[in-house]
């Protein structure tokens, strides 16, 4: 049996999202996603630092370096899509308001655990906002 590369992958998971759902699309691989997701299909893609209504990277020469995803690349925002402060994108997702998430293997070990970690010092410990992402969506892909 063959591998499926990442852009295989991801137009695989791009054809499973159904319409109307909201979309979390780790940093990495996930992103790609967007680049699949049928134009007749109508599908609100969210990043973490604050994009609802993200669509796919832009043509090159077409970047716009105000205008990026959780992971720093370019995007491109669709008709309707809107910005809004990471406080509010984070309570997005603590609130239970996502679909379906897609977290990128870093972002998740082999045996399906989420990414921490921590100074070791008492009370002062670090998660990502993978946590946050996972345990609201109603669907997961890792």
């Amino acid at each position: 049996m063959s591998k499926l590369t990442h852009q295989q992958l991801a137009e695989r998971i791009a054809r499973d999202i159904p319409e109307g759902a909201y979309v979390n699309l780790g940093i990495g691989m996930p992103t790609q996603i967007a680049n699949y997701l049928p134009a007749d299909k109508e599908i609100f893609l969210h990043s973490e630092n604050g994009i609802l209504g993200m669509g796919p990277a832009p043509a090159a020469g077409g970047e716009d370096p105000e205008l990026i995803n959780a992971g720093k690349q370019p995007v491109t925002l669709l008709p309707g899509g809107c910005f809004f402060h990471h406080g509010d994108s984070f309570a997005m997702m603590r609130g239970g308001h996502l679909d379906i998430c897609v977290l990128g293997a870093y972002q998740v070990s082999e045996r399906g655990d989420l990414a921490n970690w921590s100074t070791g010092a008492p009370g002062r410990s670090r998660r990502s906002a993978a946590r946050w992402i996972w345990r609201s969506a109603r669907v997961r892909c890792m």
